[in-house]
């Protein structure tokens, strides 16, 4: 979905821009996939599973950008990417199309300026305008920085998958699961 650049100003007075992502992002968008999986635990792929082409993430952001059913944003600070956000519809049935899912990560650097709270008030508003009526949404359990601000935002607990992540040392990890009713 296209959408205005939204511009904001950080905690710290730095300007940051929410834009959609286009085909020309690409190679920072993959880059950006490798680095957050590797700064954090609790993304879902590690930094090695990141396996897309060049031309693969360009068709991607480009059917996105196009998609009237699902955004994408970044969010750029001095011309740099700093974190990536997304809603998209979880599926095409008609019992389930009043939903999306989101999807949320900032480089570590980035981690509490108050991006990830404007990112998830624009994917919000968007979300409404296309037509959704909740937003969900899963979370490693130990996750606490990011359930603060998902609740922050509005989101509440809604359930539990028990053992739902392993991670290569073995251990077992829960998800919350969380909804926003727009």
């Amino acid at each position: 979905m296209r959408f205005p650049a939204r511009s904001i100003t950080l905690k710290d007075g730095r300007a940051c821009v929410l834009r959609p992502t286009a085909s020309e992002d690409s190679e920072a968008m993959i880059a950006y996939m490798k680095r957050t999986a590797a700064e954090t635990p609790y993304l879902l792929r590690y930094p090695d599973e990141v396996q897309f082409t060049l031309e693969g993430e360009r068709e991607i952001l480009s059917r996105i950008l196009e998609d009237p059913g699902s955004v994408m944003m970044v969010a750029e600070v001095d011309g740099q990417v700093a974190g990536n956000a997304s809603v998209s519809g979880i599926g095409t049935k008609r019992k389930i199309l009043h939903r999306c899912s989101l999807a949320i990560a900032l480089y570590q650097a980035y981690w509490g300026l108050g991006i990830g709270t404007a990112m998830i008030g624009y994917l919000t508003e968007l979300a409404r305008q296309i037509g959704f009526a909740q937003i969900d949404l899963e979370v490693v359990a130990e996750n606490m920085q990011a359930i603060a601000l998902y609740r922050k935002c509005g989101f509440v607990e809604t359930g539990r998958r028990v053992r739902a992540l392993r991670f290569d040392d073995g251990s077992f990890h829960d998800e919350l699961l969380m909804v926003k009713t727009l």
